[in-house]
């Protein structure tokens, strides 16, 4: 497989590792990867392999605070000084930027996973002339009064240092996420039903570490920005949305969360939108015992968009 692992600079000077898949002789498009929190863009070389056998350019890389860019800044679990989570977005967009220019007769497509999704809703309403489509995957609903606690709270632990891991804010966010699942094995078992890939994420050093209170913040900030119907009213109204999600995911509420932001997107009118509910599936899609499925529904609304 043809594959290409290099650090981009962007604008500030911070360095992003990529990862490119384009092992494609006649590509039709390219799919850019926003990865989750507390995970990297390596964990998806078998989604990529499977985009590139149906002929898509797959690209990614670790986020600020996050994989080999975090490890390289020195900064892990930590975005940027200040408006961290804008920072990530207007990377990905120099990203966006950089593979255009490498080829720019192809449609480009956005995923984003978990917070990943946040920051492709944030691209959406920024920078949505940009790309041709959007995958938004394990993503969830309005937090409401929680994102304005959380921020309360990580600005008090801030006045320590910003980019000190906070287990407090972690607890907060991440301890129910295992309710509902009887006898867990590990604290992570509400990511996949698949108790090989859990392990695997839990072995992983660069996955499931403690973040920072500075993070925090930002991802409190930018969650009440994906939800400003100020804000959703500027995403491209004929822009092609797939949300997809698990039933018995926690971070969308089981569902209910993913149908709450996907009727304001309509409500704003925004007209090509998808949303795919899997039964049973927990919140990494991709590493969920039926991800074959995904993948497949993935692969066939990229088709269906790319005539």
């Amino acid at each position: 497989m043809k594959e290409n692992k290099l650090f981009l600079t962007m604008d500030d000077q911070e360095e992003i590792y990529v990862r490119l898949w384009e092992d494609v002789k006649n590509p039709r498009a390219i799919l850019q990867l926003a990865h989750g929190m507390a995970e990297h863009i390596e964990r998806y070389c078998r989604f990529a392999a499977a985009c590139n056998k149906e002929g898509v350019i797959c690209f990614g890389g670790d986020h600020r605070g996050h994989g080999k860019t975090g490890e390289k800044s020195g900064s892990p679990g930590y975005f940027a000084p200040k408006e961290g989570f804008e920072r990530a977005v207007d990377d990905l967009y120099q990203l966006n930027l950089w593979q255009r220019n490498r080829h720019p007769n192809l449609p480009i497509f956005l995923l984003g996973h978990s917070m990943g999704s946040f920051l492709a809703r944030r691209y959406l309403q920024k920078y949505g002339d940009s790309i041709d489509g959007a995958i938004l995957m394990g993503s969830s609903g309005n937090p409401g009064f929680a994102a304005v606690l959380g921020k309360l709270i990580a600005r008090l632990q801030m006045r320590k240092d910003p980019s000190a891991p906070s287990p407090l804010l972690d607890a907060i966010v991440f301890r129910g996420y295992n309710k509902g699942i009887k006898n867990p094995r590990t604290k992570f078992d509400w990511l996949s039903t698949d108790p090989q890939e859990v392990d695997l994420y839990e072995q992983d050093p660069h996955c499931g570490q403690v973040f920072s209170s500075g993070f925090f913040y930002d991802l409190f900030t930018g969650l009440q920005r994906i939800h400003s119907d100020a804000l959703i009213e500027k995403i491209p109204k004929e822009l092609p949305l797939l949300i997809l999600s698990g039933e018995a995911d926690p971070v969308g509420g089981q569902g209910r969360g993913i149908r709450e932001f996907a009727a304001q997107y309509e409500r704003h009118g925004i007209k090509d939108l998808e949303v795919i509910l899997y039964p049973g599936m927990r919140h990494e899609l991709l590493n969920e015992i039926g991800k074959e499925k995904v993948t497949a529904d993935i692969l066939a609304w990229l088709k269906a968009k790319t005539p």
